[in-house]
C-alpha cells in the first residue's frame, strides 16, 4: 500500500512539474543601443532548456516558459554577446539593447551566422545578407548593388551583365515578389540593370527566400526578396555617404523627439550625363532616387511608421528618342502589442510603377504602368514555448495601364489611343504555424487562400468559342482569330474571372546534434499577374497584365531537401540542397508574337508547363581575418507548350526546350581578407554556363535577300560567362575624438577583361560577302574608386 502512495505521489509531482508547473512570459524588443534601431533576427537563447526564440521583423520577441532561474543568452553577429541570470517568477517585459563589437566604417560582417537555433529552425532556401556584407563586394563601377551581390548566392543568376532582374532557380524574373518595406516594387534596375534600385546606405535587413517559403507571401512563384529599410537614430544626428565616378550618395538619420521617435532621409544620383557633352556626345543615362522613413513609439505597446522610395531613369539620344521610367512606393505602418504574447502590424502600402517613351522622328509619346493598393494585417502569436503562430489578411488592388500613345506635335499625324486599362483585385488570408515537437524535430505548417478576381473594363473582345488563337494545320503555325465583336457592357464591380487557390506549406528540420539536421519542404504557390515579355531580360516596355478568361494563373509546386552542417563551433558552415519545382500555366508565345502596344495580347500567348530541378551547395567560412563562400549550383530549366488537342502540335512541337535563364553550371566566389586595421581585400569569381539562344540552322535566297532559317527554339548557347573582380578598402587612421570616420574603395570589375557575349549576330561582310558572327560586350575591365564617410 505504502509502495503504491509512493509511485501516485511520485507520478503527480512529475505530472504537476511538467504540466502543471506555472508559467510566466518574457517579452520585449531588441534594439542597437547607439541608434535605438530595432534589430530583426537576434537570437535569445536558454542553454539549460535547449529553448531559444528570435526576433521577429520589428525587433520583437516572445517566450513562455515554466517558473524558474534561467540563464540567458542574447547574440547577434556584429554585437557584443550578453549573458544574465534571469528569475522568471512573473511576466517580464525586457527591453533590450545591444552595443557593437566594432567601431570601423564597415563592420567585419559577412552573413547572419547560422546559430544552433537556426540548425534547429525548419526554414530552409533562405540566404540573408548585410547591408555590410553588400557594401564589401566588388561591383561595376564602385556602386555597392543588391542584385549584383544576391547573384553569387546558389540558385540565384541573371541573363548577363547590365540585364534587368534575377533568375532563382530556373525561374522567370517576374516570379520574383520583390518587398522594400512590404511595398511591391515591379521594376529592380537602374540603367536597364547596370544598378540596381536600392540605395545599400538604407537597408536593415535583407532574406532572400528561394523555397519551403512561409505562408505570409504569396502572389509568385519563384522566391521572394523581403528588405527592410533602416528606420532611424533616434538617439542622434548621424550621416553617412559615398562620391564615386559615376554616382554619389548621402543618408541623414536623426532623432524627431530622443529615444521616441527618428527621421531617415537618402538621396543618391547618377551625374555621368553631366561630362558627355565634353565628348561631343549628345546622349544621357541618369537616374536617382530618395528613401525616407519616420517611425514614432507612442508607448510601450504601439508605434508607428511611415516610409516611401521614389527612383526615376532618364535615358535620351540626341533630341530623337527619350525614355524615362521608375517606381513610387509608400508605406503607413502600425504595430500593436495586445499582449506580451500577441504581436500585430497593420500596413497601408502605395506602390506604382510607370514607364515613359518619346519617340521625335515618329511623333508620339508613350506612356504605361501599373500601380495597386496593398492592406495587410499580419499577427504573431507566441502560443508558448513550443508554438508560435503567424495569421493575417491581404488585400491589393491593381490597376493596369498597358500603354497610351498620344501626338507630340500637331504635324504628327499620330492618333491619340489608349489601350484598354484593366483592374484585378487579389485577396489572401493565411495561417502559418512555427512546431517545436521534441528537441530534434522542428516543422513550421500553413495555408494560403487567394483569390483573384479580373475586374471588369471598358472593352472586352469577344472570339468564336472563346478562342483566340487558332492553329492552322496545313502551315503547322498559330495565329491570332478574328475578333467579333467587342463587349463593350461591363462595368467596373463586373468579374470577368474568378480564381481561387489554396496553397499549403510545409517545412521541418531534423538536428542529429547542435551542429548537424536535415529538413525538408514543400511549397505550393500561385501567381496572378504576368509579365509579358519574349526578351531573356526583363525591359521597362514589357507589360504586365492580369489573369482572365484566357490567361490562366501560374501554379507552382516545389520540393526541397538539404543537410546542414557547422564546423569548429560555427567557423564553417555547409548548406546542401536539391530542389525540384514545376509549374503550370507558365505563358508562352506563338511565333511572330507583337507583345508591343497590343490590345489582342491573347492572340499571342498559349498556356504551357514549365520544370526545374537541381543541387545547391554553399560552404562559408565565417570566421577569422579570411572570410567568404564558395556556391555552386548544378540545375536544369525547361519549358513546353504541347497542344491544346490531338490536331495541333503545340510550341517548338511540344517538346521540352531550355529556358532562356536555364544555367547549367553556376559557379560563385567571394573572399576577403582583413590584412590589418588599415587595408582590406576583397574578390569574386563567377562562371556560368552561358545562355540559351538560337542562331541560324540555315538559310535560302529569296527576291535577292538571304533569309536565315533557325531550329528549335534555344537549341544553342552563347559562349559561357566568367569574370573575375578584385578591391582593395583602405581605412584612414581614425582619431578617436573625431566623429568623422572615412574610407577608400579601389576596386577592378573583370580584372582580365575577359569579353563576354550578351549577344552573338549573324549578318553578311559588306566586302566578302560571306557570312560572319559579332559577338556583342557591355564591359570589359572597368577600374573604379569611391570614397566613403560618416559622421
Amino acid at each position: 500500500m505504502k509502495k503504491s502512495f509512493l509511485f501516485v505521489l511520485l507520478f503527480c509531482l512529475g505530472f504537476y512539474t511538467s504540466f502543471c508547473q506555472e508559467k510566466f512570459t518574457l517579452n520585449g524588443t531588441i534594439s542597437d543601443s547607439a541608434s535605438n534601431e530595432t534589430l530583426i533576427g537576434v537570437n535569445i537563447l536558454f542553454p539549460e532548456t535547449s529553448n531559444g526564440v528570435a526576433t521577429n521583423s520589428y525587433g520583437f520577441y516572445s517566450i513562455t516558459l515554466p517558473e524558474g532561474t534561467y540563464q540567458i543568452i542574447i547574440s547577434y553577429l556584429g554585437y557584443t554577446e550578453i549573458t544574465e541570470t534571469i528569475v522568471l517568477d512573473r511576466d517580464i517585459r525586457k527591453d533590450i539593447q545591444l552595443s557593437l563589437s566594432t567601431e570601423s566604417l564597415d563592420e567585419v560582417i559577412i552573413e547572419e551566422k547560422v546559430e544552433r537555433v537556426n540548425i534547429r529552425k525548419p526554414q530552409m532556401s533562405v540566404n540573408s545578407l548585410t547591408a555590410e556584407t553588400i557594401k564589401r563586394i566588388p561591383v561595376v563601377l564602385g556602386e555597392a548593388d543588391v542584385i549584383k551581390s544576391i547573384l553569387l548566392l546558389p540558385g540565384v543568376t541573371s541573363a548577363g551583365e547590365a540585364a534587368s532582374g534575377f533568375n532563382v532557380r530556373g525561374g522567370a524574373a517576374d516570379q520574383n515578389l520583390i518587398l522594400l518595406d512590404e511595398a511591391i516594387i515591379f521594376n529592380s534596375s537602374h540603367l536597364f540593370g547596370l544598378f540596381s534600385v536600392f540605395n545599400p546606405d538604407a537597408i536593415k535587413d535583407l532574406k532572400l527566400y528561394k523555397g519551403g517559403i512561409p505562408a505570409r507571401f504569396g502572389g509568385r512563384v519563384s522566391s521572394v526578396l523581403d528588405i527592410y529599410q533602416k528606420e532611424g537614430n533616434s538617439k542622434q544626428f548621424k550621416a553617412n555617404g559615398g562620391i564615386g565616378l559615376i554616382s554619389s550618395r548621402l543618408l541623414l538619420e536623426g532623432p524627431i523627439k530622443k529615444d521616441k521617435g527618428a527621421f531617415l532621409i537618402g538621396g543618391r544620383s547618377s551625374y555621368a550625363h553631366l561630362f558627355l557633352p565634353l565628348f561631343d556626345i549628345d546622349n544621357r543615362a541618369s537616374f536617382f532616387d530618395l528613401n525616407t522613413k519616420l517611425n514614432y513609439k507612442i508607448n510601450d505597446n504601439n508605434s508607428v511608421y511611415l516610409s516611401g522610395y521614389f527612383g526615376k531613369d532618364d535615358f535620351t539620344i540626341s533630341d530623337s528618342f527619350s525614355n524615362n521610367y521608375g517606381n513610387a512606393v509608400g508605406n503607413f505602418r502600425w504595430t500593436h502589442l495586445f499582449s506580451d504574447k500577441l504581436f500585430s502590424n497593420l500596413s497601408l502600402i502605395y506602390s506604382d510603377y510607370s514607364y515613359g517613351l518619346e519617340l521625335d522622328f515618329v511623333g508620339f509619346n508613350w506612356d504605361s504602368g501599373i500601380t495597386n493598393l496593398n492592406l495587410k494585417y499580419d499577427l504573431k502569436h507566441y502560443l508558448n514555448d513550443k508554438i508560435q503562430v503567424n495569421y493575417g489578411i491581404n488585400n491589393v488592388y491593381y490597376a493596369f495601364n498597358p500603354g497610351k500613345i498620344e501626338p507630340n506635335s500637331p504635324e504628327s499625324g499620330i492618333v491619340e489611343d489608349q489601350l484598354t486599362k484593366q483592374f484585378a483585385n487579389e485577396f489572401a488570408a493565411y495561417i502559418d504555424i512555427e512546431h517545436k515537437i521534441t528537441d530534434k524535430l522542428n516543422i513550421q505548417y500553413g495555408v494560403r487562400w487567394s483569390n483573384f478576381i479580373r475586374l471588369g473594363q471598358d472593352e472586352v473582345n469577344v472570339y468564336t468559342d472563346d478562342n483566340p488563337v487558332l492553329f492552322d494545320p496545313f502551315l503547322l503555325l498559330y495565329q491570332g482569330a478574328e475578333i467579333n465583336n467587342v463587349d463593350t457592357s461591363f462595368s467596373r464591380s463586373d468579374k470577368l474571372a474568378t480564381f481561387n487557390t489554396l496553397e499549403p506549406r510545409f517545412a521541418l528540420s531534423y538536428a542529429f546534434n547542435d551542429n548537424t539536421s536535415i529538413k525538408a519542404s514543400y511549397t505550393h504557390m500561385a501567381q496572378y499577374i504576368h509579365l509579358l515579355s519574349n526578351t531573356s531580360s526583363p525591359t521597362p516596355l514589357d507589360v504586365w497584365t492580369p489573369s482572365g478568361q484566357f490567361i490562366d494563373p501560374q501554379i507552382s509546386d516545389q520540393y526541397a531537401i538539404g543537410y546542414f552542417k557547422n564546423f569548429k563551433e560555427n567557423e564553417y558552415t555547409l548548406e546542401t540542397e536539391v530542389f525540384y519545382k514545376d509549374i503550370d500555366n507558365r505563358i508562352d508565345y506563338i511565333d511572330g508574337a507583337n507583345l508591343i502596344a497590343n490590345d489582342a495580347i491573347e492572340q499571342v500567348i498559349l498556356n504551357g508547363e514549365a520544370r526545374a530541378y537541381g543541387l545547391e551547395v554553399l560552404f562559408r567560412k565565417n570566421e577569422g581575418k579570411f572570410t567568404g563562400w564558395l556556391a555552386y549550383t548544378l540545375s536544369k530549366s525547361e519549358q513546353r507548350t504541347p497542344g491544346r488537342n490531338e490536331n495541333e502540335v503545340g510550341i517548338n512541337l511540344g517538346q521540352w526546350y531550355n529556358t532562356p535563364y536555364d544555367k547549367t553550371h553556376d559557379i560563385s566566389i567571394n573572399a576577403n581578407y582583413e590584412m590589418s586595421k588599415k587595408w582590406r581585400f576583397g574578390a569574386n569569381f563567377i562562371y556560368q554556363t552561358g545562355q540559351p539562344t538560337n542562331f541560324p540552322v540555315g538559310q535560302f535566297e529569296f527576291q535577292g535577300l538571304v533569309i536565315p532559317t533557325y531550329g528549335f527554339r534555344n537549341e544553342q548557347r552563347l559562349p559561357d560567362f566568367h569574370r573575375i573582380d578584385v578591391s582593395a578598402t583602405l581605412t584612414p587612421k581614425q582619431n578617436k575624438d573625431r566623429r568623422w570616420r572615412s574610407e577608400w574603395v579601389f576596386s577592378i570589375y573583370n580584372l582580365y577583361s575577359r569579353k563576354n557575349a550578351a549577344s552573338i549576330n549573324f549578318r553578311q561582310n559588306q566586302e566578302t560577302r560571306v557570312n560572319e558572327a559579332v559577338r556583342t560586350s557591355i564591359f570589359g575591365i572597368i577600374p573604379s574608386v569611391t570614397y566613403n564617410f560618416k559622421f
